[in-house]
């Protein structure tokens, strides 16, 4: 399985010559472990990109999340899996210590005001701005991305629909082939170990799992080279990751019209200075909306700070970054990710390969899930906004 940080790798041979790779990248939310109808939702969910819960994403998970789901039109009788591939982010984790310390700055703008200091605030305002200082602000450094109880139970879920859907390649017969390959990040390890946690209740279950190290397939084997590529590519590295201008529209975008308009909204729903808030600072202020939903199950104020619109605008705010920082924004951006490529293809030519000159009969399952990975759409700048408004291009690019 690869799992890094986003990805984690994880291969398990059906025979010599089959492997399973399958890389966690994943992030469900609290909302499995409730009644569906007592199911947390903001109106803000669709616009938080990476740090959207599954369930909003995919309903079907609240019903049963370890029930299998797939398109009936996927696996007809005359396809027989050999071999599956996938990259699946991590579990649902606590905001990064750099996270933490920006929602510790807020909080503190809001604790430093005194009870006298509202009599201007309109009635709305002070009641959301009481609501926020009231607010606790329930992380701390320590927690720096670390993944969540719910983050676990996330990748055991996932292991145990992975198995029901694909029997052949999940045998018990089959397990001990299994290799999982991850990031040396916490969050990625211990999604790794959840993983194997999953498959142990499929094989025996009603029995407790036992500590990792004493499962047959052994601990999740950390390749940083592999499951984290740009970290190890020079030219990247250079170009992107410690060039100041490489995201000269990001910064361009966050100094625009529509995120100032955003810093002076919040800074009269907050009652500070607009000088005491920035662009990242608002950002914050959105993700812990999604990070309270996530973690916690519970909408916090933070989520009444936003309306849609405002949402729109800070969702292309972060697909900025992303296009400029990991996307197509810098050719090297995505050459970087061949190696990752290369190890996922090469085990898939050869599974196919000693599938065709029979050599393994052993080999049952052979369903290849492979993403898109083409360029759609104009390049994002720091006025493309108004095209994704208009033709919601931004989506379009997915």
């Amino acid at each position: 399985m690869m799992l890094r940080d986003p990805r984690r790798l994880l291969r398990v041979s059906v025979a010599p010559a089959a492997a399973l790779a399958v890389a966690v990248l994943s992030s469900l939310s609290r909302c499995s472990l409730l009644e569906p109808e007592d199911c947390v939702i903001s109106a803000l969910s669709p616009y938080f990109g990476t740090k959207t819960r599954y369930e909003d994403v995919n309903p079907g998970l609240l019903l049963d999340p370890e029930a299998p789901r797939r398109d009936p039109e996927l696996l007809e009788e005359t396809c027989t899996p050999v071999q599956l591939v996938a990259l699946i982010r991590h579990g649902t984790r606590y905001p990064t210590a750099k996270q933490i310390r920006k929602l510790r700055q807020l909080h503190g703008l809001l604790q430093a005001r005194g009870p006298g200091d509202d009599k201007t605030c309109a009635a709305g305002s002070h009641d959301l701005r009481a609501a926020l200082a009231a607010w606790p602000l329930g992380y701390a450094e320590w927690m720096d991305g670390q993944l969540v109880e719910k983050g676990w139970q996330d990748m055991r879920q996932l292991a145990l629909r992975l198995a029901s859907l694909f029997p052949a390649l999940f045998s018990f017969e089959n397990y001990c082939r299994l290799q999982l390959i991850t990031s040396s990040k916490h969050r990625c390890v211990d999604s790794g170990a959840a993983f194997l946690q999953g498959l142990w209740q499929h094989y025996h279950p009603g029995l407790p799992p036992p500590d990792i190290a004493d499962m047959e397939c052994g601990t999740p084997r950390i390749n940083d080279k592999l499951m984290r590529f740009f970290d190890h590519c020079e030219k990247l590295l250079t170009e992107v990751e410690r060039n100041a201008t490489a995201l000269y529209h990001v910064e361009a975008f966050k100094t625009g019209p529509e995120m100032q308009n955003i810093v002076k909204k919040v800074a009269a729903t907050l009652q500070v200075p607009v000088s005491n808030l920035s662009a990242d600072l608002i950002q914050v202020a959105f993700f812990t909306c999604s990070f309270d939903l996530a973690i916690k199950g519970v909408k916090s104020p933070w989520c009444d700070v936003f309306d849609i619109d405002d949402a729109k605008v800070l969702e292309y705010l972060n697909d900025l970054k992303q296009y400029w920082k990991r996307g197509y924004g810098y050719t090297i951006n995505s050459r970087s990710s061949c190696t990752l490529f290369q190890d996922i293809f090469q085990h898939l030519d050869k599974a196919v390969e000693q599938k065709q000159r029979k050599i393994s009969p052993e080999l049952t399952s052979a369903t290849i899930f492979l993403f898109s990975l083409r360029k759609t759409g104009p390049e994002l700048t720091s006025v493309t906004i108004f095209l994704c408004f208009m033709w919601d291009a931004c989506h379009s690019m997915a």
